[in-house]
């Protein structure tokens, strides 16, 4: 049972998620995750990012925080949600979740809107009426995307599968793409905004798919994207971008996205959930890259469908 230290607060864990970043960060791809994680071994040996739970104990010296808090959020320098208890500093990105989300749907929001918000609102600057294309947007962060540009006014286009296109469309999704049919980077049309948030199309090759300055987003740091944003960056034409949004979270996000999902703004996206002692099954299947939706371990039977 992990202590609390006086400026920190226990969690008893009720849901987490396993993400493409768990799967890369467990195999060291891309390498340099090494020189920040660990050159021979995982610095910290606990996985799990997001999370959703409920307060246990706090350390003397805590104050926005009491046992029975109802909490979600995430631990994105020491990881450690893929446990039953998890410590963590009071002002880490925590914040009360959403009284009307189960502890799943939570722990959700986290993978994939929190994502999906630093990309759209502040890498993007979305704007009403542009034109926005999510590929990948039956995901996680896809499926988020969709219901956030949406929220901010933008014509959407998801590209999915074709098993999962009723799924985006109840997402809110303007028009749908179908990629085993349609290759959006050839079908003429113009976009102000392409979100690949599953990292399956290059910059090069959405370039011709752009407006004028239409801009390229991704949620995979490839050596190609990064050399593409070194290029790009002081352009004032089309730009490729990525950015660690798990490192540009804070309070204020979590509470922002509390509050549009108790207004109805958002649509829970589960696929599929396993237990903590399944985790290794569920990083299997995230690595399919077939995932429609968040992948939800939970720490307890009790906790189970909570």
């Amino acid at each position: 049972m992990p202590i609390p230290k006086d400026n920190e607060v226990r969690i008893k864990i009720h849901a987490a998620v396993v993400t493409p970043s768990d799967c890369a960060f467990r195999r060291a791809d891309p390498s340099f995750i090494r020189f920040m994680y660990g050159l021979r071994r995982p610095k910290y040996s606990i996985l799990g990012v997001e999370f959703a739970g409920e307060i246990e104990s706090v350390g003397k010296t805590v104050t926005a925080f009491q046992p029975g808090d109802q909490v979600y959020g995430i631990s994105p320098s020491s990881f450690g949600a893929h446990a039953e208890y998890v410590c963590l500093p009071e002002d880490t990105p925590i914040f009360r979740k959403p009284d009307n989300a189960t502890y799943e749907e939570a722990a959700g929001l986290c993978d994939g809107a929190l994502t999906a918000l630093i990309f759209l609102r502040d890498k993007a600057n979305l704007q009403p009426g542009q034109k926005v294309l999510i590929n990948g947007a039956s995901g996680a962060v896809g499926a988020y995307a969709v219901q956030l540009a949406k929220y901010y006014g933008a014509e959407v286009t998801g590209v999915c599968g074709s098993g999962n296109t009723e799924k985006v469309k109840s997402f809110g999704a303007d028009h749908l793409i179908d990629y085993t049919r349609v290759d959006f980077t050839r079908n003429g049309q113009l976009y102000d905004v392409i979100f690949d948030a599953v990292g399956k199309r290059s910059f090069p090759q959405c370039k011709d798919a752009l407006t004028p300055t239409g801009m390229y987003l991704t949620t995979v740091p490839s050596p190609g994207v990064m050399l593409d944003m070194l290029r790009t960056s002081r352009s004032s034409g089309k730009k490729a971008v990525f950015t660690a949004a798990g490192l540009q979270q804070n309070k204020a996000n979590l509470a922002f996205l509390k509050k549009l999902y108790e207004a109805g703004r958002f649509m829970p996206v589960i696929d599929r959930r396993y237990s903590l002692d399944q985790v290794a099954e569920a990083h299997k299947y995230v690595e399919t890259g077939h995932k429609a939706g968040n992948v939800i371990i939970y720490s307890t039977e009790e906790s189970a469908g909570c």
